[in-house]
C-alpha cells in the first residue's frame, strides 16, 4: 500500500495550530485519582471526565451515555485513534434509546500512556474489566479495524449473558500479515514502513494516512474533508507514541482465527471493497467463513474509514442488525 497526500489538500498553518491547540486542551486533566477496579470522575472546570482503573493500574477514559436500563452498545476504536472516532454512532444510537459506551484503549486518547500491554490479549482483558465493573449485560460490541480484533477476542471469551451480538467494521481478523499460511496478506515490509514512519515523524505520518488511504481521499475525484483529516490527526497525536508503535505489531501479526471460531453470538461483518488499509479479501471474506453465525455486508467503493464518511449508510444497517 502506498501512502500519498492529495495535492488538493490545503491545510493552513492556522488550521494546524488549531488542531494542536485542540490536542492540548483535550490532554488537560488526563491525570485523575482512581481506586483500583472502580470508576472515578475527575472534574475540570465545567467538564466531567470519567475513568476506570484496571488491576494493572491503567486508567481508561470512557464515555457512558444514556439510560442505564437500556441495552448497551460498546464501541471499540481503531489505531491510533480514540473513542471520539465514534461520535456519529454514539449520537445516533443514543437518540434511538440505547445506552452507548466507548473507551480510549490503553496508550490511546486520554487513557494512561503505558509502555507495556499493547497487545490484543491485554486490550481485551481491559475491556472485560471495564464491562464487568459497569455490569453490562446483553451488550452489542462494535469494533472498527484494530477495535474489531479487540471485539473478536473479548466476545470469544466473554461470560455468558454479557454479549448479545457483535459487529466487525473494516476489522483486522483473522490476520493481516502475509505468510506461508496467509499468502493473501499484506507484506511485513509495509508494517515495517509504518514503524519507520511513526518513529521518524509521527505527526507527518498521521497526516499522510488520514489524507490518503484511510478515507480514500487519494482516489481520483474523491471529496476531501479537511476537518475529518484534522480530527484523525488530533486523535492520533493525543495518544502515546510507544503504544501506537507497539500496536502495529498487535494489529498486523495477531492470528485471531480461533477467536472467530469461538464466537457464538450473531456477528455482522461490514467491509468496503476499496479498503486500502485492511484489504477485504484477506479480512472480511475470510472472517465470515469462520464465524458460527456470521453475516457479511460489502460496501462497493467504500474506504477503511467508512464509519465516519459514510455513517449515514452504516448506522441504519447496524441498527437493523441489532433489532433483527
Amino acid at each position: 500500500m502506498q501512502i500519498t497526500t492529495p495535492q488538493t489538500l490545503d491545510i493552513t498553518r492556522r488550521d494546524a495550530l488549531a488542531g494542536m491547540l485542540a490536542a492540548g486542551i483535550a490532554s488537560i486533566g488526563m491525570t485523575g485519582i482512581a481506586i483500583a477496579n472502580e470508576t472515578t470522575q475527575s472534574i475540570h472546570g465545567d467538564k466531567t471526565m470519567t475513568f476506570f482503573k484496571t488491576k494493572s493500574g491503567v486508567e481508561l477514559f470512557y464515555k457512558d451515555w444514556g439510560p442505564k436500563s437500556a441495552q448497551p452498545i460498546v464501541f471499540h476504536h481503531g489505531w491510533p485513534l480514540s473513542s471520539d472516532d465514534w461520535d456519529s454512532q454514539m449520537l445516533y444510537f443514543l437518540d434511538k434509546g440505547f445506552r452507548v459506551i466507548a473507551h480510549d484503549r490503553r496508550g490511546h486518547g486520554r487513557s494512561t500512556q503505558v509502555d507495556d500491554g499493547n497487545d490484543i490479549d491485554t486490550y481485551a482483558s481491559d475491556v472485560a474489566e471495564l464491562t464487568d465493573a459497569l455490569n453490562l449485560k446483553d451488550a452489542v460490541h462494535i469494533g472498527h479495524s484494530t477495535g474489531g480484533g479487540e471485539v473478536a477476542r473479548y466476545v470469544a471469551r466473554a461470560k455468558n449473558g454479557r454479549v448479545a451480538k457483535a459487529v466487525l467494521v473494516s476489522a483486522i481478523p483473522p490476520i493481516m500479515v502475509k505468510s506461508a499460511s496467509n499468502p493473501g496478506g499484506t507484506p511485513m515490509e509495509v508494517f515495517d514502513g509504518f514503524r519507520t514512519a511513526l518513529a521518524g515523524n509521527r505527526a507527518q505520518f498521521y497526516l499522510d494516512v488520514a489524507s490518503g488511504p484511510f478515507y480514500g481521499f487519494n482516489r481520483p475525484g474523491a471529496k476531501v474533508l479537511p476537518g475529518t483529516i484534522q480530527n484523525w490527526w488530533r486523535q492520533g497525536m493525543i495518544g502515546g507514541a510507544k503504544a501506537h508503535y507497539d500496536c502495529i505489531k498487535a494489529f498486523s501479526e495477531t492470528d485471531q482465527t480461533e477467536d472467530l471460531k469461538a464466537i457464538k453470538v450473531p456477528t455482522l461483518v461490514m467491509h468496503g471493497d476499496d479498503d486500502q488499509v485492511v484489504p477485504i479479501a484477506d479480512a472480511a471474506l475470510l472472517s465470515v467463513k469462520l464465524l458460527q453465525k456470521g453475516e457479511l455486508k460489502v460496501y462497493k467503493g467504500f474506504p477503511h474509514g467508512m464509519l465516519t464518511v459514510h455513517a449515514d449508510v452504516l448506522n441504519p444497517d447496524i441498527l437493523a442488525f441489532i433489532k433483527a
